[in-house]
């Protein structure tokens, strides 16, 4: 299992939410700011099993180019999104039990 952490641009905010919650992945969203990537943000969390990881990345490319095909393309250079992925093994609990 693992945790992807998604930061995207708001331009494809709602875009990213609705294809994504289509194709049935569950997701934690974060309204976010800062110097990250200069501009509004909003920051996905979201748990994937290890062998959809390509799925979800295809699919979250997809959803951009749909969106851009169809409001235009943006004149800005920052990426679409970018996202890191965590082994969820590797974080580490809030409260352990004994």
């Amino acid at each position: 299992m693992k945790l992807m952490i998604c930061i995207v641009q708001n331009r494809y905010r709602d875009a990213m939410e609705e294809g994504l919650k289509s194709k049935s992945y569950r997701m934690t969203e974060l309204a976010s700011s800062g110097g990250f990537m200069k501009r509004g943000s909003t920051t996905f969390l979201i748990g994937i099993a290890e062998d959809d990881i390509r799925n979800l990345q295809e699919t979250m490319k997809d959803i951009c180019l749909a969106y851009e095909k169809k409001k235009g393309k943006s004149k800005e250079t920052a990426g679409r999104y970018t996202s890191f992925l965590i082994d969820v093994k590797d974080s580490l609990p809030f409260f352990q039990q004994k």
